[in-house]
């Protein structure tokens, strides 16, 4: 039994592997991709896509009461949503809905707003753990999975292939870029010192200190889930 194991246990090495890498494809490819996306996060929204659209419409009745108005627009604009809020003044009339905002002045229609990416903000969503504890367990197998498929990826194959030369070389190589890149760029000592060096100068003594609206942001999404909309005037029930 003893010398049956020990001839073949770089196949069965090699067959688990095989399977392992075949079970861990789906989620790599949810994690590589959200990484890429998450990485320049300071360049683009990962999770929507902003839009605005110009068009005409004929326009509304003024002598028409605030709910008729509502009504009316969104049966000429054929949305079949409920605005979250809406505002009328003059020829004017707002109405405010989750990721979309509708401005309507005379005949003209101003349409901004933002769509959820295909794939990547669902991916995101998972990336960042939103689904809590049913996926921290997903997440965790993910992770001893990959660490199987390493450590078993360094005894697949013996001799000037495997560990003990080319291998080794290789192993070395990409355990020594995170290391050279600590060193190069000082680390999180370095980094945080650089935050401090450009923090805002303290208010006054006699003035407030401003509030920081960052606490009020949503972060259910990770990245910004939801795009910056113009801010829209104090709205009033409809």
């Amino acid at each position: 039994m003893w010398e049956t194991v020990k001839k073949r246990w770089r196949a069965w090495l090699r067959a688990i592997h095989r399977d392992v890498g075949y079970l861990a494809v789906g989620l790599t490819f949810i994690y590589a991709l959200s990484g890429l996306a998450i990485n320049h996060i300071t360049d683009w929204d990962p999770n929507f896509t902003t839009f605005e659209k110009v068009s005409n419409i004929e326009p509304i009745d003024e002598a028409l009461d605030d709910d008729a108005a509502v009504r009316v627009a969104l049966d000429r604009l054929h949305i079949t949503a409920t605005p979250r809020s809406t505002y009328r003044a003059g020829d004017e009339l707002h109405l405010q809905f989750d990721n979309r905002k509708i401005v309507i002045i005379e005949d003209q229609v101003t349409d901004q707003g933002a769509s959820p990416r295909f794939f990547l903000r669902l991916a995101n969503w998972l990336h960042y753990n939103r689904g809590k504890a049913a996926w921290t367990y997903i997440a965790d197998a993910y992770a001893i999975l990959l660490l199987y498929l390493a450590c078993s990826g360094l005894f697949m194959l013996k001799g000037k292939l495997g560990l003990r030369w080319r291998g080794a070389i290789l192993v070395g190589l990409g355990v020594a870029v995170p290391m050279v890149y600590v060193v190069w760029s000082g680390g999180p000592e370095a980094h945080n010192g650089k935050k401090a060096a450009v923090a805002v100068p303290a208010a006054e003594p006699d003035e407030p200190d401003e509030p920081d609206e960052s606490d009020d942001e949503e972060a259910d999404d990770g990245p910004p889930t939801r795009p910056p909309l113009p801010p829209p005037k104090p709205p009033t029930p409809s």
